[in-house]
């Protein structure tokens, strides 16, 4: 029998459990998916292109991502489950090869005062245990460092069996916490301002109360008229010091007023209880107002605001508390922790060191452990919740990545980009949701979506790799290259707004003067300054509007029409022509459909299963009454109004019998900042990231303001709107206005009129201008990151 020869062993055959090595995607309908198909490569770098509003989100995170967490869920017990967020299964037929999949999205981390940069990573239970261990004088185990736990003790008599016999013996106990008894570990104490709340020259009769919502003959204004505690007629300035305490401070006293049983408690008690208490970004306008301007909140005296105790803050390590570590720049405590040579915590040291190391790696070795946890911009919070996954061990999973370069000044774009190649080259399969051209050029494989927004998008425009984007004819294929070039021309400033010695967070006595009447970009590496100088230094005078990161809020019920006052002037045009009352024409009001609510959906919850949410059967998922639907204006009815884009209906009310002007002026600001395709009636839960920071810039662009005041509006734009949007501003600064922009990108940068550029690194190696001058002087000079990276930009 012969042997076979070396060369003519046949290859093994591929393994069956090897053959999974792709994600597919077959018929996804989320949103304004349209039936799609994809196969994603698993362990590679896939990023997902198009205009804003074109599917990106809808299929990442709304098909791949929610169904994987579906699954994993349905893994727990029902008893588990009860507990857990309940998501429905997406839109989609078929979906094969997951993996677990990992959110790292941009929402913002929780605003609870509690919560640090130290206490969401992990980092600060590291710390309390090497006080813990090393700290001299020792003063307990790690708890004793905690800002969150209280110290207590207690003492009394406990009952013992003994030898047949029932022994009554004295026990005491003490818990050592590490919290600062004034301000509970919060490291800001609030003090009300009581002139904010009443006019102690009037008595109650008089209407003394100058508080929201307290209104004479209100039941709120009555429960402090009609306590007997003190005379409403007589002026408070006039009442003794028994009766100020009782109106002011008393403790909860039930009594009858009225003959309805109430609980009394004093005003400042009350205010405390029913305002202070919400997340102020949760409050409504006027009470956020009033709020802001009866409240100041001051560093706590007795712990200098780092929320510890004495005993806390005396215990130290080479001369350095808990509270100076968490003080210092990570950078800096990275180095410090790297000095420390105890051989009986090196474990623990070893992990404090490379969790630090992350953080400067990560670009965010300018912060502190102390920084409040709610203070992080939405590019920051990503980038925090990325430390978690660096050191991982976990490999064969699937990372979904929302926009992480947002935030990030191009120097940085390469850093993050090294950071996603690592988690790729680990084993792992990388989505990233993404508009900037640095990040789309190192992707292994390309989804764009498109070819536009809304109804006009949901199909796969391209699928493959970069170089087949760049030729193939897309709209992100086409815009891939596009570099805004240097202007001819600058406009001459009509002014300047004077900033001098601004010291807010990491700035170093800054004195700049903004030129005013033109276009104004403040840049600057992430973490140099620049939003300490612009917010923190440009008072929210009257004039100044100011155009922040902040998550718009809103729940299933709004939509564009409601946030923007748009509705208003369309019910009113509504009853007008129909001669009804306006209420009717809100589904939140008189004309809701009974069954649901106005809600368009019933939502029944199953406790421990999955909630489900099925389309109203008496409305038809159209929110209104039937009678309401019979009302018309234009020949359509509320309904078929509010399916209306905004590009359709800024036709509609613009001529004919539904010619409105209010309503027409609203569209058109939506319409100017790219919103034409968006439907009036879509739930806002429903829009993008992109979508929501224009819709609010629209929003303001009614206000009378001559400054505008913009942090990084090009968040979540396309290449292709980026264009759009510099028209915006040009038109912004040639009617008469001042723009001032936070911004990173290039083509802002090149667009402007005058440049300030902040640096020359981040936290303590920034706060300082390194550049200030037309981006024609930056460009020629290449004396900054800034100057470098948009000479390179535009081919200077």
């Amino acid at each position: 029998m012969s042997k076979a020869t070396g060369t003519d062993t046949p290859s093994p055959a591929l393994h069956a459990a090897d053959s999974h090595d792709v994600i597919r995607v077959h018929g996804a309908r989320e949103n304004n998916l349209k039936d799609i198909d994809v196969e994603l490569p698993k362990r590679r770098l896939t990023v997902f292109t198009g205009v804003s509003g074109s599917g990106k989100s809808s299929l990442v995170f709304d098909t791949i991502a929610a169904e994987s967490q579906r699954l994993i869920n349905e893994t727990y017990s029902a008893f588990v489950q009860g507990f857990m967020p309940t998501l429905a299964r997406p839109e989609v037929d078929v979906l094969e090869g997951l993996t677990t999949a990992i959110i790292v999205d941009q929402q913002r981390m929780g605003a609870d005062p509690r919560s640090t940069v130290g206490t969401a990573t992990d980092a600060n239970a590291m710390l309390r245990i090497l006080f813990s261990r090393l700290g001299k004088p020792h003063i307990g185990s790690p708890q004793a460092f905690s800002f969150n736990v209280a110290s207590i003790s207690g003492a009394g008599a406990v009952t013992v069996e003994r030898a047949g016999q029932t022994v009554k013996e004295r026990r005491s106990f003490s818990i050592t916490g590490g919290m600062c008894p004034r301000c509970e570990g919060r490291g800001t104490v609030s003090d009300i301002d009581l002139t904010q709340l009443y006019d102690d020259s009037k008595s109650l009769s008089e209407g003394a109360l100058t508080i929201p919502g307290y209104k004479p003959g209100g039941w709120n204004y009555r429960l402090y008229t009609e306590s007997g505690f003190y005379d409403p007629d007589k002026p408070i300035r006039k009442y003794t010091k028994k009766e100020l305490h009782d109106f002011l401070h008393r403790e909860p006293t039930r009594m009858k007023i009225a003959g309805i049983n109430m609980t009394y408690e004093g005003l400042v008690l009350r205010i405390q209880k029913s305002m202070l208490s919400k997340d102020r970004e949760g409050m409504q306008p006027h009470i956020r107002e009033f709020v802001d301007r009866a409240v100041t909140f001051t560093s706590c005296p007795d712990c200098d605001g780092t929320r510890l105790s004495e005993a806390a803050r005396a215990s130290k390590i080479n001369g350095i508390s808990i509270a100076d570590a968490c003080a210092m720049q990570i950078s800096d405590l990275a180095e410090w922790v790297r000095g420390l040579d105890e051989p009986s915590v090196a474990p623990l040291l070893g992990t404090l060191q490379r969790t630090l190391d992350s953080f400067v790696e990560i670009g965010l070795g300018y912060l502190a452990l102390a920084r409040p946890a709610g203070t992080l911009s939405g590019g920051e919070a990503q980038r925090v919740k990325m430390i978690r996954h660096l050191g991982s061990s976990l490999t064969d999973t699937t990372y979904v990545f929302d926009e992480p370069t947002t935030g990030l000044h191009p120097h940085d774009i390469q850093r993050m980009n090294r950071l996603l190649l690592r988690l790729r080259d680990k084993g792992n399969t990388v989505l990233v949701v993404e508009h900037k051209p640095e990040t789309i050029a190192i992707a292994d494989h390309v989804v764009d979506l498109g070819p536009g927004a809304g109804t006009a998008g949901g199909t796969v425009c391209f699928e493959g790799t970069v170089e087949g984007l760049r030729t193939g004819g897309t709209i992100t294929g086409r815009h891939f290259d596009d570099r805004a070039s240097l202007k001819k021309a600058v406009r001459e400033p009509t002014g300047r707004l004077e900033i001098r010695g601004a010291t807010a967070n990491n700035l170093r006595e800054v004195d700049v003067d903004v030129p005013l009447g033109v276009l104004t970009v403040i840049t600057g590496v992430a973490g140099s300054g620049k939003s300490s100088l612009v917010h923190g230094s440009i008072p929210a005078r009257e004039g100044v509007v100011s155009v922040d990161q902040s998550p718009i809020r809103g729940s299933r019920r709004s939509n564009p029409a409601t946030y923007t006052g748009l509705l208003e002037p369309i019910r009113k045009a509504f009853a007008k022509a129909n001669g009804v009352k306006p209420a009717l024409f809100s589904a939140n009001s008189e004309g809701a459909c009974p069954n649901c609510n106005g809600a368009g959906v019933i939502y029944t919850d199953l406790a421990m299963m999955a909630g489900v949410a099925t389309t109203c059967e008496e409305c038809e998922g159209k929110r209104f009454q039937a009678s309401v639907l019979e009302h018309h204006l234009g020949g359509r009815d509320i309904t078929e109004v509010l399916a209306m884009s905004v590009t359709e209906a800024e036709e509609f009310f613009g001529n004919g019998e539904a010619r409105t002007p209010a309503a027409h002026r609203i569209l058109g600001r939506l319409a100017d900042v790219g919103l034409g395709y968006v439907s009036l009636g879509q739930p806002l839960t429903t829009l993008s990231g992109g979508e929501r920071q224009r819709l609010k810039l629209a929003t303001h662009m009614a206000d009378n303001g001559g400054v505008y005041v913009l942090d990084e509006p090009t968040t979540g734009l396309h290449l292709a709107d980026v264009e759009q949007l510099l028209g915006l501003l040009d038109r912004l600064v040639d009617s008469g206005k001042s723009v001032i922009v936070i911004e990173h990108h290039q083509a802002v940068m090149a667009h402007a009129d005058w440049i300030i550029d902040l640096g020359p690194g981040a936290g303590h190696d920034g706060g300082r201008i390194v550049f200030e001058g037309t981006p024609a002087d930056l460009v020629a000079a290449r004396s900054t990151l800034t100057g470098e990276h948009l000479a390179e930009y535009v081919g200077g």
